[in-house]
């Protein structure tokens, strides 16, 4: 198979996966490369079970339970990625948006597939300053930051150096749920509220995702455009 044809088995093979854990597949599954992340834009996908509790806003549970069953998906999809695409998978990053039934899976490579190609109208300097601009808003500048372009839809900034020193005695203490589900919703407000990224882009932003490491300290971020 050639890399198209990879991608195309590894969103079947990811769509599959979905309906056999919740019930219900996604209503597509985009898999695109560059650099060395391969992101799975998934959209349409809400269980029955999880629409009952959105109604009854429990997004909470609902994110907890998610979790505990996208890990298990992670860990069958880790070994379909290695074997299909001949490159060990570093780590999986993962985000949903329940209002826009959308969602993404990206997976850290440890090779490069595509070389990343840089859309001449997006200032990346600019995109990493914008991020920057708002992580000091809520705890802190990052001490790093680096942008790819995964696909003319879809880009990644990630942020290395992040957590202050509250939050790494949170982590110490046990506090590692509460704290995710507390940036998530405080950092996602911001990037939405107060960022210029249809600026930046030229272009309209559909969705924004985050993930955190804490471990490795670090995050991504997705942009999804119009």
């Amino acid at each position: 198979m050639n890399l198209q044809e990879k991608l195309k088995y590894i969103s079947s093979y990811t769509s599959k996966l979905l309906r056999s854990k919740f019930g219900r597949g996604p209503e597509s599954c985009f898999a695109g490369t560059a650099d060395h992340f391969l992101v799975l834009h998934i959209r349409g996908f809400v269980s029955p079970m999880e629409e009952v509790l959105l109604q009854e806003n429990q997004h909470i549970q609902v994110d907890r339970a998610r979790d505990v069953v996208i890990k298990s998906i992670l860990a069958e999809l880790k070994g379909v990625f290695q074997v299909t695409l001949e490159t060990e998978v570093k780590v999986f990053s993962h985000d949903w948006n329940f209002p826009n039934n959308t969602g993404v899976i990206i997976a850290e490579l440890d090779q490069t597939l595509v070389p990343m190609e840089k859309n001449e109208e997006v200032n990346f300097l600019l995109l990493e300053s914008e991020v920057e601009r708002i992580s000091c808003l809520v705890e802190k500048t990052p001490e790093e930051t680096l942008s790819f372009q995964i696909t003319p839809k879809i880009f990644i900034v990630k942020r290395e150096g992040i957590l202050v020193p509250i939050e790494k005695a949170l982590i110490e203490a046990g506090f590692e749920k509460e704290l995710h589900f507390t940036k998530d919703e405080l950092e996602k407000s911001y990037f939405h509220r107060h960022g210029k990224f249809d600026q930046v882009f030229h272009r309209s932003v559909t969705d924004i995702f985050i993930d955190w490491n804490f471990k490795n300290d670090n995050s991504l971020i997705c942009f999804i455009l119009k």
